[in-house]
């Protein structure tokens, strides 16, 4: 069983606790409606994950600094702005089980929202001279973009092969982890290579992270049921894509039918689900997500030994055996 994320986070817990204070300054307004919005947003934090990997890569080479705030607030903020405009571009309804900007205040709020959060993180990096993290931070931000686009590109195709799948998740999730290690790194460290060892790890567990989120659209005995959101949505995630590779022209065709013309049908869901499950797909994926999880292990080991290096090595463990 792997520690709970607060056994995990006691080495930057009161790092943590401080930034919290610092990141609700950073997004507060004198617009009545825009501090309403950030206050809410503040009120469903997730898991913290990303700030997490931000103090404690941090803490791998040094103490803690103000600029380790800045990238800890940077991250969030750009990270943040995107999760905004996803719910927009998905028309989603709720993020963290509670309702989205777009839900209650609808898409033109939402989205103006998401570009007050972005304006705030670029005026926060030029305000303490933070221009390298702001260079980290913003190619995070890039790369999600054009991660995104070539997701819906595909999707409206349903040709994706593995080497692009793994291109989408490198560039829509693992980006993100990626630089909230480097960024994190570098606020303490000025070993350039170090630092991209770091970034490099980062990008690893990002990669494992995503191929397990794609699992939980197929359920477990702890999940319980099948979510098929992916499947709704048209994503062709790890399973699915080696289901295809591995079955009769036939049943490909009929599976791309599914995906592309019946993906609300429960019966013909539950169907591909099981054609997935029995073409070897699910432990094709968690074969894969075992691998990229080993190689951010191997680089994590590349560096001294400390109580911040074994908090990021059980967060890693967290990532890929948590429930949801």
């Amino acid at each position: 069983m792997p520690l709970s994320l607060e056994e995990i986070k006691k080495p930057v817990a009161e790092d943590l606790k401080r930034f919290e204070d610092k990141f609700k300054q950073a997004m507060k307004s004198k617009t009545p409606l825009l501090d309403r919005i950030t206050h809410y947003i503040i009120k469903r934090k997730g898991k913290q994950i990303r700030p997490m990997f931000v103090f404690l890569s941090a803490r791998m080479f040094g103490e803690i600094r103000e600029s380790t705030y800045t990238a800890a607030s940077l991250i969030e903020l750009l990270h943040t702005a995107t999760l905004v405009h996803d719910d927009v571009v998905d028309d989603a309804y709720q993020r963290r089980g509670m309702f989205s900007i777009n839900a209650l205040w609808k898409n033109k709020i939402a989205v103006l929202v998401g570009d007050y959060l972005l304006a705030k993180g670029l005026l926060l990096s030029v305000e303490k001279d933070a221009f390298g993290l702001l260079k980290i931070v913003s190619n995070a931000v890039k790369e999600m973009s054009e991660g995104e686009l070539l997701q819906i590109e595909k999707a409206r195709k349903l040709d994706i092969q593995e080497d692009i799948y793994f291109k989408i998740i490198r560039q829509k999730t693992a980006t993100l982890m990626s630089s909230s290690c480097a960024a994190g790194a570098a606020s303490t460290n000025n070993n350039k290579e170090e630092v991209e060892r770091i970034r490099l790890m980062g990008e690893m567990i990002g990669i494992a992270f995503q191929i397990k989120d794609d699992l939980f659209d197929y359920g477990n005995g702890a999940i319980g049921k099948p979510k098929a959101i992916d499947i709704k949505e048209r994503k062709m995630t790890l399973p699915i894509i080696y289901a295809l590779n591995n079955v009769s022209k036939s049943e490909k065709r009929w599976m791309i039918n599914v995906v592309k013309n019946h993906n609300t049908d429960q019966k013909k869901v539950g169907e591909l689900i099981e054609k997935v499950k029995a073409s070897g797909g699910i432990e094709y994926a968690k074969g894969r997500m075992d691998e990229y999880h080993n190689k951010a292990k191997e680089l994590l080991l590349t560096f001294p030994e400390s109580e911040s290096r074994n908090s990021i090595m059980q967060l890693f463990n967290y990532v890929i055996e948590r429930n949801k």
